[in-house]
């Protein structure tokens, strides 16, 4: 018995309601941490399973972190230390 409160939706609008991509809702689905149905061509959600993937970290790189690869020309100590 399903219970009244479980409205379904499409990626669209999951995506809409996360604020992400249709794409990026789709790959949520597809990498399974967005729990879907597939019911003809279209995944459908659960409104209330969006809050499984509501608080992720945002998109690219984490703050602070640096890249390992240097800039041509630079070296790896301190020019103002050598003397």
């Amino acid at each position: 018995m399903k219970k009244a409160d479980e409205t379904l939706i499409d990626t669209n609008e999951a995506a809409e309601r996360l604020g992400v991509s249709r794409r990026h809702a789709w790959w949520l689905v597809r990498d399974g941490k967005l729990p879907a149905q597939k019911v003809g061509r279209t995944y459908v959600i659960k409104a209330s399973d969006l809050k499984l993937v509501e608080n992720r970290p945002g998109p690219g790189r984490p703050a602070g972190a640096k890249s390992a690869v240097k800039k041509k020309g630079t070296t790896s100590t301190n020019e103002s230390e050598v003397e």
